[in-house]
């Protein structure tokens, strides 16, 4: 069936109609043309259609018809994996049914008290809308009984399976009445959604709506290279200079979204959190939040944003990368949604890129590189943003007292207008310079890792290893938490920007981990190390007299090792280590997955901004 009909075509009744129109919706989108007919005539249905394409409206329009507000029973149940797309769903159930008199939508969810829900269920709500777990809750207390449910639907069906939801649902399905239509819609179809489908839906209508290039063209694909900035800095550039209503920023850790959000909000920007650790009600404040624009940057964790649809949200940023090409979908999903069009931008690193051509794959799409604005492009935007708040405040504001203060200022200190104006505008800007400093360049570009040789075949004047004062410090982590070396010279050199040959010696125990670092480290720099994480675990660094002894060395003079660093028969005492590293796969020469690779190093070894290459999986000669 074509989308071209318009929902009047279809066979709602006159109170669904109306309220469609309300909402503005005239045309229905292909999961909903294709789908609320079969539903209207008493069909099951299995349908196929990734997330955006507006599959609430196809099983909730025709599943609202059906149901009689006379009676005060559970006609319609809907099963969600989140109590995020739980409430979203009953949101716009509700919308769907203003015009129904009498009809009551319950929403169940967990991490809510059973207070409310009890009250609700009594008052005899005809639309239940739960996750898995607290609707087994309710059937088991006997609060709530499903002899009356007429149509069953499972909404997001693959991710419940994802998120162990299996067993469970089987559990509630054998619980309804064999004559209750079922609808069953998910992004994908894996063989368990399939069984599922073979044992409780009968003789189902296969609705699969096929990705299609024009509609993933409403969401428009970039990517940039992590090169010269670090991403903070990248986030900080885009949120002051893209035209964004409001923005998503997804994170892998609950732990980042409270860190990039707070971090946003001294900026100056209008940032929240959004995680698994919050309390419903925060979570649904802080979504509201976002929906009556009080906040406009949402920092979030893939699984709580599950589902979220919120129409301002133009911009969804991967601060970090999602773990597989699914993910990826859903997260560019909370744009672009029912026919708009939104812009999907993500940071790789070199190393990531390759990921880019499954995103492609996975979206039918592609990604087109991108560039940051340039320092002096971020103060040509600073000075014309400013220029139209001083002209809006000149046009909107009484300045006559101001400007005899001016006036008398001036006559006071012997100054004119002009330089009390510069001053204010000097002291204004302090905080963002109306020009900033030049970007870094681009460290460790090829020609500087591989060491080529010059037209005259030089090569080039490597710097001098630094004489360093080294101190041992104490870390909490260890092999017992999956630590390797690798992750501690990753997390000490992007997360502090410590170049690689301030990092002497490092020997893991079980529960702990010596380093030696820099005698003279700033407390800042060690205030922010504590902070860091490795393995999911702070690593909560102190200074330490304990004492990285040296391991006893092999015949012909090699050193065992594991968890440390390797000198050779040549190893300079105070300078950490050089040579070959073994028992990870790295060696001096470029062997398997270990590279090597020529640096330039500065003498003091701290960076203002991180360089442009992680170094958790690439250490080579030091």
């Amino acid at each position: 069936m074509s989308n071209s009909c318009d929902f009047s075509s279809l066979g709602l009744p006159e109170s669904l109609l109306s309220a469609l129109s309300a909402m503005g919706f005239e045309t229905p989108t292909p999961i909903q043309a294709q789908s609320i007919p079969f539903m209207l005539d008493g069909s099951d249905i299995l349908g196929e259609a990734a997330t955006g394409t507006g599959k609430t409206a196809a099983f909730g329009l025709p599943a609202l018809a059906g149901i009689d507000p006379r009676q005060r029973a559970a006609q319609m149940l809907v099963l969600a994996p989140t109590r995020e797309l739980a409430i979203q769903v009953a949101t716009a159930l509700e919308e769907f049914a203003v015009n129904i008199k009498g009809l009551r939508v319950t929403t169940l969810y967990g991490g809510q008290p059973y207070g409310p829900q009890l009250r609700d269920l009594e008052r005899g709500s005809q639309v239940v809308v739960a996750t898995p777990g607290r609707l087994m809750d309710h059937i088991r207390r006997g609060s709530i009984e499903l002899d009356s449910i007429q149509c069953c639907v499972l909404d997001e069906a693959d991710e419940m399976l994802n998120m162990g939801f299996l067993e469970d649902i089987e559990w509630i399905l054998e619980h309804l009445p064999d004559q209750t239509q079922m609808a069953l819609f998910s992004a994908t179809m894996p063989t368990q959604i399939r069984r599922i489908a073979e044992r409780f839906l009968k003789d189902p209508k296969h609705v699969k709506i096929a990705s299609d290039k024009a509609q993933k063209a409403n969401i428009v694909q970039k990517a940039w290279k992590v090169s010269g900035l670090n991403k903070l800095t990248a986030l900080e550039r885009l949120a002051e200079t893209l035209d964004y209503d409001a923005m998503i920023v997804f994170v892998r850790t609950r732990n980042d979204t409270m860190e990039l959000a707070n971090h946003l909000n001294n900026m100056g920007f209008k940032a929240a959190a959004l995680n698994g650790d919050m309390s419903q009600q925060q979570r649904e404040h802080t979504v509201a939040q976002l929906h009556k624009g009080t906040v406009s940057i949402l920092i979030a964790t893939d699984v709580v944003a599950r589902g979220l649809d919120v129409p301002r949200i133009t911009h969804v940023l991967n601060f970090d990368l999602p773990m597989d090409s699914e993910s990826y979908v859903h997260r560019i999903g909370r744009t672009g949604r029912a026919g708009r069009s939104g812009t999907a931008i993500l940071f790789a690193r070199p190393r990531e890129l390759r990921q880019l051509r499954f995103y492609e794959r996975a979206t039918n799409g592609s990604i087109e590189m991108m560039d940051l604005p340039t320092a002096e492009e971020l103060g040509k935007h600073r000075v014309a943003k400013l220029s139209v708040e001083l002209a809006e405040c000149v046009s909107k504001t009484d300045l006559a007292e101001m400007q005899e203060m001016i006036a008398a200022m001036a006559q006071e200190n012997e100054l004119s207008v002009e330089q009390l104006a510069a001053a204010l505008l000097f002291q204004r800007q302090r905080s963002k310079p109306l020009k900033p400093k030049a970007d870094p360049k681009p460290r460790f570009e090829r020609d500087d890792r591989r060491g080529e040789r010059g037209e005259r075949g030089e090569r080039r004047e490597r710097k001098p290893r630094p004489n360093i004062d080294w101190q041992t410090y104490r870390l909490e982590v260890g092999r017992e938490h999956g630590t390797q070396v690798k992750d501690i010279v990753g997390a000490i050199a992007n997360e502090i920007q410590l170049e690689s040959n301030y990092i002497g010696q490092i020997r893991l125990h079980d529960a702990h981990s010596l380093v030696q670092l820099p005698a003279a480290m700033p407390a800042d720099v060690l205030a922010k190390l504590k902070s860091v994480h490795v393995r999911n675990r702070a690593l909560a660094a102190e200074r330490t007299n304990e004492v990285i002894e040296p391991r006893p060395r092999r015949e012909g003079g090699r050193d065992e090792r594991r968890g440390g660093y390797r000198g050779d028969n040549r190893r300079r005492e105070g300078e950490g280590f050089r040579g070959r590293r073994d028992g990870e796969g790295y060696r001096g020469r470029r062997d398997g997955e270990g590279h090597r690779g020529r640096r330039d190093r500065d003498d003091d070894g701290f960076r203002g901004r991180r360089d442009s290459r992680r170094r958790d999986d690439s250490f080579g000669n030091r």
